[in-house]
């Protein structure tokens, strides 16, 4: 059974090949702008779907059955919900926030096997303690450009890791795509490994 993963995140990709899973690519473009009012677990659930979904409708599965999954990350701190920064001055204010504080990273993940349309769906969550971070240090790692493009401002997996002491769940769900999760998702959906 074909797998197609409905993101462009290297990061995604990166652990789904890691993993020995094969997949193809099908990015969408979708609003990722939080609903007013919305909490980062819906709006990281509605947001996986809507992915899925756009990346369903492109797929041609009329010769076999394959899954589509969709993911979408967050992070959220005292109720504030923290995406992706819009520039060097954005992920300065969210590092200042986040520095000596634990937040929770957010994972929504909708599978999606078609052409059935049978549904797993998840919400993974992970508490992320950061160390307290001084000026310069932020200064150098904004400066970087590491920031951009990752949710809450920072990414676990490179220079971040140094001023992170402790995680409470799944390291792959701060990375961008909870891995065990997902595996056992794609399980219940009929994917085995090693059959495509």
């Amino acid at each position: 059974m074909k797998i197609v993963l409905a993101s462009s995140s290297p990061r995604r990709a990166e652990i789904l090949r890691d993993a020995g899973i094969p997949f193809t690519v099908c990015a969408t473009q979708i609003d990722e702008a939080p609903l007013p009012n919305e909490s980062a677990h819906a709006m990281v659930a509605r947001l996986a779907e809507a992915k899925a979904r756009a990346a369903a409708s492109l797929v041609n599965s009329s010769d076999s059955e394959c899954i589509v999954i969709g993911a979408d990350t967050t992070v959220e701190l005292n109720g504030e919900i923290f995406g992706k920064p819009d520039d060097s001055a954005h992920a300065r204010e969210m590092l200042v926030k986040l520095s000596g504080c634990s937040h929770r990273v957010l994972t929504g993940i909708f599978t999606l096997r078609i052409p059935e349309n049978v549904i797993r769906a998840a919400v993974e969550i992970s508490n992320v303690t950061f160390a307290s971070l001084s000026e310069n240090e932020i200064t150098k790692y904004v400066s970087s450009g590491e920031p951009l493009g990752k949710a809450g401002g920072y990414a676990i997996q490179g220079l971040a890791g140094r001023f992170i002491p402790r995680i409470e769940g799944c390291y792959f769900n701060v990375v961008g795509l909870p891995l065990a999760r997902l595996y056992g998702l794609l399980r219940e959906l009929g994917w085995e490994d090693g059959k495509q």
